[in-house]
């Protein structure tokens, strides 16, 4: 792949990706790994996202007024979402790229299938306190194996009944820590070379410039309809990263 094709699909992925972030407050991300892992592979696309998801998640993270209370209450499942997403990364040098990204895809159909059912889950304000560390251990784990920073952890914070603006900024706050958890994990294993993180860098104008096309275009559509696509679409993409990851 040249470099020139690879700065025009990273451009055209992140542009996308900001449109739908832009239009339903979510996705950059979870649209950017599935784009690229099937285009140019698990462990450039977990490089690659990491600028853009850091800028426009951080943005999200302190948005609101709420981070205060938000970590006040959640800070161990942050940390243990944080800290163990080392313990993930352990697998990107030692376990076969196919098995990551079939679990990648895994991950995303999951992520859709929940968002698409919206079932009602509710932890009780006790069970907090071993809940909260033992589903951010899971989400760091999967994170540093996949990239992907949603599962079970945006589950757990809309269990907790946040309000809307609320649970916006925290998930912000989850992703924000995940990447830059992520960033120093590749980092660490040669994973993040020179090259990728200046065409992460520069892929945050794209980003950026979807975020604004995705917020002016939002009052022209139906935003309900729009996450039903969205999520049925990023569904097939992750059957589509499974049925391409697994042996014939």
């Amino acid at each position: 792949m040249s470099q020139e094709f690879l700065l025009a699909l990273v451009a055209a992925t992140f542009l996308i990706a900001g449109t739908v972030k832009g239009v339903i407050g979510l996705g950059l991300p979870s649209v950017s790994l599935a784009l690229l892992t099937a285009t140019v592979g698990l462990h450039e696309a977990m490089a690659l996202l990491l600028a853009p998801s850091f800028v426009t998640n951080l943005w999200q993270a302190l948005v609101g007024g709420h981070a205060r209370a938000i970590l006040a209450r959640t800070w161990p499942f942050m940390a243990a979402a944080t800290i163990m997403v080392w313990l993930g990364a352990l697998a990107l040098t030692r376990v076969d790229v196919a098995l990551l990204t079939a679990l990648l895809g895994v991950l995303l159909l999951a992520y859709s299938v929940l968002s698409l059912t919206r079932p009602v889950i509710a932890i009780p304000r006790a069970w907090e306190r071993w809940a909260g560390p033992v589903l951010g251990s899971a989400n760091g784990v999967l994170t540093g194996m996949t990239g992907s920073f949603v599962v079970p952890g945006v589950l757990y914070l809309q269990a907790l009944a946040l309000p809307r603006d609320v649970l916006v900024q925290a998930m912000g706050v989850l992703f924000t820590l995940s990447t830059v958890a992520l960033a120093l994990c590749l980092r660490g294993r040669d994973l993040l070379s020179a090259d990728l993180g200046l065409i992460s860098t520069a892929a945050v104008v794209p980003a950026l410039l979807g975020m604004v096309i995705g917020q002016r275009v939002r009052g022209r559509l139906s935003e309900a309809r729009f996450r039903v696509v969205f999520f049925v679409a990023l569904g097939a993409m992750g059957v589509a990263i499974v049925a391409r990851a697994l042996p014939r």
